[in-house]
């Protein structure tokens, strides 16, 4: 980005490209007389790293990449907070974290807060959810749904629903996916429209596969991030500081799947592992301990050390990782295919994407919560057969706080009351505005999990600036020159006048974006 704009010319450009989708200049969808069903598939925890379409040729994800082939994959999606509960609050009000009230995973999201699905049902939509929700108060404006208490488990899930709770035996990604499919098939009303939401708890940590995507993937030959080894020197003191290192941080029994054996003590979250896995009923447990046993008892035997130590852990944790996201492509295959059955396709717009990303041994890392890209960007593909491009790539600045306003421009009715994003259709039918945003903005907030300092933060299309107010730092990276971010430039003279820019735009932003929170 060229910043030769003056400061009062780029915040008029920032608010203008935040307009109400009723102001975007396109022609409505719904002036068509054609509104589009949406199917939302939305995963957690899902990093652009471990999809195919997205350059990563490890990944077990042949029908996303298909899904990509035959739509749009926007490059440069960004959350505007890397955690659960916020993302999905931002995505249902189209408002950042401070504006919804939803600024860690501790809060409880307000029922009555205008969302999208209520002002779809309103347009005569029928809504559906099924699978995590996180959000600690019952979902509202949805004719049906049913949804996984907090977490929800990977094995013989429990549901909770309008009729009270049950526990269904199976694999949480198949069973999230046969009640998607079931209410296509046989409990829609094929004289609405439709919104079906379909949010998977996979690939969320601790990485408990189905039995049959063991297989899917090979430890110990997966590709290592340049950056596994990374001592974040250079940087603030936040990056040295936090406790997801693939090196000291994964959990023997509970993350790395290898039994404690006698003498050693269960710390953390290896003091409830047992109690997990003993929701696996005998099927289950005996594929998982034909699978894991050789393996740990190998492991057992001849117990690496230093390096080699951490490069096993990486590669146990990422194959792990990716066996679920074998689970989850396997579920969009059967949602696409059942669409295909039910003569559907054509008039169904289908968005696959994650709360956001995930290190995946990035700086030595996994989780999320950062504003470095690997947790902050999230992927982003759509298809809408007849007025998307396939095969197209999309470079604008988007955000999840666009989803909102998005889904509401299809309906041909007005965003949720205070939305702050804008639609993404005139990018998906390839009539881009004039203008639009040329910087996102992010807030994390969440203090002692993983011990991440809070932080603010403003990518544009070349820097990105992070602010750890608490510390009195910050970090400055040429996104082009250095896309690893390794090179920490906000102490650099030179660098000073791009510095205060930067500063002056982030505080812009928060004033905009945090009007009507706390």
């Amino acid at each position: 980005m060229k910043r030769t704009a003056s400061t009062s010319v780029l915040a008029a450009l920032l608010l203008t490209a935040c307009r109400s989708p009723e102001e975007t200049r396109h022609a409505p969808v719904a002036a068509s007389g054609s509104r589009p069903n949406i199917l939302f598939v939305y995963c957690d925890d899902h990093a652009t790293a471990a999809l195919g379409c997205y350059g990563a040729s490890h990944a077990p994800t042949p029908a996303i990449d298909a899904l990509a082939a035959q739509g749009l994959v926007f490059d440069r999606a960004y959350c505007a907070n890397a955690i659960c509960a916020p993302a999905r609050a931002t995505v249902l009000t189209g408002r950042y974290s401070r504006a919804n009230g939803v600024t860690t995973n501790a809060e409880v999201f307000d029922p009555a807060s205008s969302t999208f699905p209520k002002q779809l049902q309103a347009a005569g939509y029928e809504t559906a959810l099924f699978g995590k929700w996180h959000l600690k108060s019952d979902p509202t404006g949805f004719d049906t749904w049913e949804i996984l208490p907090d977490q929800g488990s990977y094995y013989e899930p429990d549901l909770h629903g309008p009729d009270g709770d049950r526990r269904v035996h199976g694999h949480c990604t198949e069973v999230v996916t046969d009640l998607a499919l079931d209410w296509l098939r046989e409990e829609r009303d094929p004289s609405k429209p439709f919104c079906l939401m379909v949010q998977h708890k996979a690939p969320h940590r601790a990485w408990r596969a189905d039995s049959g995507d063991f297989d899917a993937v090979e430890e110990g030959s997966l590709p290592e991030p340049a950056t596994l080894f990374d001592d974040w020197s250079g940087r603030s003191a936040a990056a040295s500081s936090t406790t997801m290192t693939i090196a000291n941080d994964l959990y023997l029994e509970y993350d790395l799947k290898v039994p404690l054996v006698d003498g050693e003590p269960a710390n953390g979250p290896d003091r409830w592992a047992k109690s997990v896995d003993g929701r696996m009923d005998a099927e289950q447990r005996a594929a998982w301990d034909a699978f894991y046993g050789p393996a740990n008892a190998a492991f057992r035997a001849d117990t690496p050390r230093g390096d080699d130590l951490v490069r096993w852990k990486y590669q146990r944790f990422l194959a792990d990782y990716l066996r679920c996201v074998a689970g989850v492509d396997r579920s969009v295959a059967r949602l696409l295919a059942e669409l295909d059955e039910l003569g559907l396709a054509d008039d169904t717009l289908v968005v696959y994407t994650s709360d956001q990303g995930f290190f995946l041994g990035e700086h030595g890392w996994y989780d999320k919560r950062f504003a470095y890209e690997p947790s902050m960007r999230f992927p982003l593909v759509v298809r809408w057969p007849g007025r998307v491009e396939p095969g197209t790539r999309d470079a604008h600045l988007v955000q999840n706080v666009d989803f909102a306003a998005t889904f509401c421009d299809l309906a041909g009715v007005a965003a949720p009351d205070g939305a702050q994003g804008a639609s993404l259709v005139p990018l998906l039918t390839g009539d881009p505005p004039v203008v639009w945003r040329d910087a996102v903005y992010f807030r994390y907030e969440e203090v002692g999990i993983h011990d991440v300092e809070p932080h603010r933060a403003v990518r544009t299309d070349r820097y990105k600036l992070l602010r750890f107010d608490r510390l009195g730092a910050s970090e400055l990276y040429d996104l082009r020159a250095d896309p690893d971010e390794l090179v920490n430039l906000a102490e650099r003279t030179e660098y000073a006048p791009l510095r205060r820019s930067l500063e002056e735009e982030l505080e812009r932003l928060t004033a905009d974006f945090e009007a009507g929170g706390r």
